[in-house]
């Protein structure tokens, strides 16, 4: 992109942005710089670096594909491409619950020590966080890693925001349990 070209997109909304790559698709490289390590964080916290790296990436290329499906009134591309990139991770659940598996059947392999209290608080976190249905645990994580609203998380999913705060309040409800019943342990 031309020297004019990226300081035009640059004090352009995300919205703006995507509208203008319709006609001219490189336009759209932007929300790339501007939200990839955004999203690569978010799916780093919750599967393998190489499986972060792909899915990533595939976000992105579906957010091109999908572009105008954007909706028009969004400022920000952020909750739009955090859904996709939530959506195709839930795509490579198997993978996800692969791994989580494996992880936990390490931190159970742990014997308790003073020094080990941190591994097993991360083990149990991991546990309570694998119990929850997937459907909440996106809702968790987007909430509590990403800090997105409701509203946004709504957007996201494309779920309605009442099925946001229930699906919160389970999740909350879920891991409030389980990690009391683990404090007793």
């Amino acid at each position: 992109m031309g020297g004019q070209a990226a300081r035009i997109a640059e004090c352009e909304s995300d919205s703006e942005t995507i509208a203008a790559s319709l006609a001219d698709p490189e336009r759209f490289a932007p929300i790339f710089d501007r939200h990839f390590d955004g999203v690569h964080r978010f799916l780093a916290r919750r599967a393998s670096a190489a499986l972060a790296d792909e899915v990533a990436s595939g976000t992105f290329v579906v957010a091109f594909e999908r572009r105008q499906s954007f909706r028009a009134e969004s400022t920000s591309a952020r909750p739009w491409l955090l859904g996709i990139a939530t959506n195709l991770l839930r795509e490579r659940s198997r993978v996800e619950r692969r791994e989580l598996g494996t992880a936990l059947r390490l931190f159970a392999a742990l014997t308790p020590a003073a020094d080990g209290a941190e591994e097993m608080q991360t083990g149990v976190l991991a546990g309570a966080l694998a119990g929850l249905e997937a459907s909440q645990r996106d809702v968790l994580l987007l909430y509590a890693w990403e800090e997105l609203s409701y509203e946004e998380i709504s957007h996201a999913l494309e779920i309605p925001i009442g099925t946001v705060r229930s699906r919160l309040a389970r999740a909350r409800s879920h891991m409030r349990a389980r990690l009391e019943r683990a404090d007793h342990d």
